[in-house]
């Protein structure tokens, strides 16, 4: 008899949650105005927002969280975490920052200024509102493949090669940096390729421009790269990061997601120029240079979690739960972004509410009605987020409009899935009675899905 496949940990604390009624949730959505970010946490059964500082620790790092330097300058911790980054990403120079978003408005504060254009593949919310808010462009050069959802395609995130040396060849001297996000959290969690990575490095020399990498979920990455390059097949995770980050100048991290902490992020790069620019912002926005907005106790849980989750067993155990969800959805036929990302499921929402006007914005309405069903909490990845064009303020409808269901890491059991998945079917199996959808009543200038109010439409 096969041996089944078992989590590469065993649980020790647990913490209560509870059902609710559809009454309740009724009221609470409304009084949220139909935004899910603006939910009370409390009100949540299985709380899918996101996996960004959301994930369970481990043993060793709570262990490093006691042991933490709180030194203002030149702590214990900071050297351990620069240390750790080091070890991993190759890169000499690093930054710490309170989290991801944050280490994009230190460097970019130093690196990008109005009428730049930045090519990159899929710009998620925080780097593209930093971008945008500097009156530069984020450009998409993702491929096309990443557009159809039912398509099966090992590295959907992959930059367009072809897209990219046209925009290098149009904007020339505009572009001070491309970008490559690994995972490519807005296609659906999907990875980068070597290959693509390597084809990005050589065209970036051939143009003469540095390469940035969001390495939020660089570990996931690489995973995928093992399991589906051939090349790489018997390379440690480790091995592969390394040689990832070696195609680029420098990253940004939300060490929230891959390094499983619950707040933390930082800049690493083997330019001088570019650490030496931007440390002055480190002050200004963040923090001192050995902490940038982060506790001792922080890096060095941190450090712990970059270490632990380079190794194979971890990665396996996550990717395989969120793989676990994607088959139960293939039996209820409802249709995501296949194949299954690394972080998430990203649902087709215009797939399912087909009565549902884009205007009305599909992904969200799912968002809600998956919430009012059972309590879960997923969040949109379309229309809203992809706010208004800076010019024109029309609504940006080019793009794909997804439900997320992103997974914290060591949180919750299958179990967890299968009731996901039912309630997701259950919706599935009325989506024809759903026709309407909602309307903008209040929203902000950027990163508007985070704030914005909304009004259910009957």
């Amino acid at each position: 008899m096969k041996i089944p496949f078992a989590e590469s940990f065993k649980i020790k604390m647990v913490e209560p949650i509870r059902s609710s009624t559809r009454q309740e949730r009724e009221e609470w959505m409304k009084e949220a105005r139909y935004n899910v970010f603006l939910l009370n946490a409390d009100q949540v059964f299985i709380d899918l927002l996101t996996d960004s500082g959301t994930g369970a620790m481990s043993d060793r790092q709570w262990a490093a969280i006691m042991a933490g330097d709180e030194s203002y300058a030149g702590a214990r911790s900071f050297y351990l975490f620069k240390d750790a980054v080091t070890q991993i990403t190759g890169f000499e120079y690093v930054l710490p920052t309170h989290q991801g978003r944050a280490a994009e408005n230190v460097l970019f504060s130093y690196l990008v200024k109005a009428g730049d254009i930045i090519p990159g593949n899929s710009h998620f919310d925080t780097t593209k509102g930093h971008i945008e808010s500097r009156r530069a462009e984020a450009l998409d050069c993702t491929i096309d493949e990443a557009k159809d959802t039912q398509l099966e395609h090992p590295f959907k995130g992959n930059v367009d090669i072809v897209k990219l040396e046209q925009a290098l060849k149009k904007y020339a001297y505009r572009i001070p940096f491309i970008i490559v996000t690994v995972t490519n959290n807005t296609a659906g969690g999907q990875p980068v390729s070597m290959e693509n990575l390597r084809d990005v490095r050589r065209l970036a020399d051939r143009y003469q421009k540095p390469v940035l990498i969001d390495g939020a979920r660089f570990a996931e990455n690489a995973y995928f790269i093992k399991v589906r390059e051939k090349a790489y097949a018997e390379r440690t995770i480790k091995e592969i990061t390394r040689e990832m980050f070696s195609l680029a100048d420098g990253m940004t991290m939300s060490a929230k997601k891959d390094a499983i902490v619950n707040i933390g992020g930082f800049i690493a790069t083997r330019s001088k120029d570019w650490y030496e620019g931007a440390r002055t912002y480190c002050i200004q926005f963040e923090g001192y240079l050995t902490y940038g907005g982060m506790a001792g106790r922080d890096m060095a849980a941190l450090a712990v979690g970059l270490d632990e989750n380079t190794e194979l067993d971890n990665l396996v155990t996550r990717i395989k739960q969120v793989e676990y969800l994607g088959k139960k959805l293939d039996e209820y036929g409802v249709p995501y972004q296949r194949p299954a990302g690394g972080h998430a499921i990203f649902v087709d929402a215009p797939k399912i509410l087909t009565h549902v006007p884009k205007e009305e914005f599909p992904a969200q309405t799912l968002t809600i009605e998956l919430f009012l069903e059972a309590g879960i909490r997923g969040c949109e990845i379309g229309y809203l987020l992809a706010d208004r064009d800076p010019l024109t303020r029309e609504n940006r409808f080019g793009g794909l409009d997804l439900l997320r269901l992103a997974i914290p890491r060591r949180v919750y059991t299958n179990n967890h899935m299968d009731v996901v998945a039912a309630a997701l079917r259950n919706v599935y199996d009325r989506r024809e009675q759903i026709s309407r959808g909602v309307r903008i009543t209040k929203e902000a200038e950027l990163m508007r899905h985070f704030t914005v109010e909304l009004e259910r439409l009957e």
